[in-house]
């Protein structure tokens, strides 16, 4: 008998897309490296390629795949019964961690010795890393997050803020002082509470005569918290009832003397997705705490942390959008169709276009409000933050659902990665409260901080003149706010009914407003006849456009 030879085919010949690997994911952002120069962060560049090229090196998505396939495991007691309550990682949890805290994606922004720019170069750097692996950015966020609200106590916070700016990660649970570095995390909502943070039943009793934790006013707290979502933590900050009222708390995992904390974790939650870092569910028995604050001020005190891990969220949904984007482009430029490259499709290079169009102007919403806290501009915060949150991580979900779509079947697939992006982008608009809290919260500030919205009208009113279309969306949304504020005197039933429309058109003005004044002429236009102007359709590839504008956009968005 003869003998049969196989002949291997080429990618080439099998018209198989390669695999996205070994991009420096920061440099090819063009987007991104534009709001950086913008905002005055040049000095951040370098060690955002250094970044960026992590971000895109296989063994960074390796660890990705890992820890989603590998998800943690709880182990409540050790094998001679003692009560440990650990939760176990895979470790490719822990190189992750440690690339994003010598990054400095925790509180390293905070220092004072930190570099010009110092949030804006965060930011992006967020923007980068979030690219990777969603899950385990919670520790990450919760620990920047945490300096704004710990400076209610200056005592504690000078203990925690040098442990939660440091670049080294150490997992290890042991009294603080003796670590490298630290992480914190947020423990507030209740399983009978949700949302509505004063129906919580966490109670907390002084201790007079003091204990083992750090701080001058100390605690014992007993109670649940339905929600940890880093429940490894070194620290956390909690909320609970006093005789004074609601109240927070510095909580440490270990104690000063180096003997754990009560803090029993009674189960992991398996989640949609960030299927790395499932959240637990914690019972506090007697739990040593310092107050942080003063007592009947917890809400108050927790409200920098909240606006913080809120803008995060922003930046984790454009780092989402971002990656999709990227993925989808890059497959249709490789794949052949019909004796031709994809995205050279007109029907397809519309949907890349529209895709694009939407992660530009989050990312530039983003980092817009990156450097608005690094210039101080807490009023503009105040407004935009709940903005940004409602809108951009509610349009996450539905722009890696198309670009999902662009790769075919394969996006379907969870190897190729994108099926783990869109169960992740599903958390970013319940982080911090859903969509329905982020429009009270707007509505909120309408009412009792009305100058937040005169700022924030007055960032959208810098880019009057630029375009018609804008001028009179700007108009129709100063006119809305001022009605609403008549109105709810009389009918605020009437205006919360209404609170969503008016959010998402803040969102969409306010992202127009910022492209007219950084993007180029097409991308500018496209937006503000579509988004602005409600030409095209509802879905995305819908751009009422010709090829030459769609063509510069995906250009833009992913240089060939």
């Amino acid at each position: 008998m003869g003998t049969v030879t196989f002949v291997a085919e080429s990618d080439d010949a099998l018209n198989l897309v390669p695999a996205p690997v070994d991009r420096d994911v920061f440099s090819e952002d063009q987007v991104l490296v534009e709001a950086v120069e913008r905002h005055e962060g040049k000095a951040h560049l370098a060690r955002l390629r250094d970044l960026g090229r992590l971000a895109g090196a296989p063994r960074s998505l390796g660890w990705a795949d890992a820890v989603d396939r590998s998800p943690p495991t709880l182990r409540t007691h050790d094998p001679f019964g003692r009560r440990v309550d650990e939760v176990e990682y895979h470790p490719a949890w822990h190189r992750l961690l440690q690339s994003g805290v010598r990054a400095g994606l925790t509180a390293a922004a905070w220092d004072s010795a930190a570099p010009l720019a110092a949030h804006t170069g965060r930011a992006a750097a967020m923007i980068v890393w979030s690219q990777v692996e969603s899950g385990h950015l919670s520790a990450l966020s919760t620990s920047y997050a945490a300096i704004p609200s710990l400076r209610a106590d200056p005592e504690l916070d000078a203990i925690w803020r040098p442990r939660l700016a440091a670049r080294s990660y150490d997992s290890a649970l042991r009294a603080p002082s003796e670590k490298l570095g630290s992480l914190a995390g947020l423990a507030v909502t209740e399983r009978q509470g949700g949302s509505d943070l004063r129906a919580g039943t966490t109670v907390a009793s002084p201790e007079p005569s003091g204990g083992p934790v750090e701080g001058s006013h100390i605690y014992r707290l007993t109670g649940q918290k339905w929600f940890v979502s880093s429940p490894m933590s070194d620290v956390f900050l909690v909320l609970a009832t006093a005789d004074g009222g609601l109240t927070a708390f510095v909580v440490p995992r270990v104690l000063a003397d180096g003997g754990r904390n009560t803090w029993r974790l009674l189960r992991l939650k398996n989640a949609v997705g960030t299927r790395s870092n499932l959240p637990a569910e914690v019972e506090l028995d007697g739990t040593w705490a310092a107050r942080l604050g003063e007592e009947g001020k917890g809400l108050r005190t927790l409200t920098g942390m909240l606006t913080a891990t809120r803008l995060d969220a922003v930046l984790r949904s454009a780092g989402q959008m971002r990656q999709a984007v990227a993925r989808a482009v890059h497959h249709c430029r490789h794949r052949e169709t019909f004796g031709s490259a994809l995205a050279e499709k007109p029907l397809m290079q519309n949907v890349l276009a529209d895709l694009a169009l939407e992660s530009e102007a989050a990312t530039v919403l983003a980092m817009r409000l990156a450097a608005a806290v690094d210039a101080g501009e807490t009023e503009l915060l105040r407004a935009a933050v709940p903005v940004a949150k409602f809108w951009v991580c509610k349009r996450a979900t539905g722009v890696v659902a198309e670009a999902l779509e662009c790769l075919g079947g394969n996006g379907y697939v969870e190897e190729h990665g994108l099926a783990r992006v869109f169960r992740d982008s599903l958390v970013g608009p319940l982080w911090e409260g859903p969509g329905n809290i982020s429009a009270l919260d707007v509505l909120r500030a309408m009412a009792m901080q009305p100058r937040s919205m005169e700022v924030l009208l007055a960032e959208i009113d810098r880019g009057r003149g630029s375009d018609p279309r804008l001028d009179r969306a700007m108009d129709e949304v100063a006119g809305f706010l001022m009605a609403a504020s008549r109105e709810a005197r009389r009918d605020p039933a009437a205006v919360e009914a209404g609170a969503r429309w008016m959010v998402e058109r803040l969102g969409v003005v306010l992202q127009a407003s910022l492209l007219v004044r950084s993007a180029p002429e097409p991308v500018a236009s496209t937006f503000l006849t579509t988004r602005v102007a409600g030409s095209g359709g509802t879905l995305y590839g819908t751009l009422p456009v010709g090829r030459k504008a769609t063509r510069m956009i995906v250009e833009r968005s992913l240089p060939g």
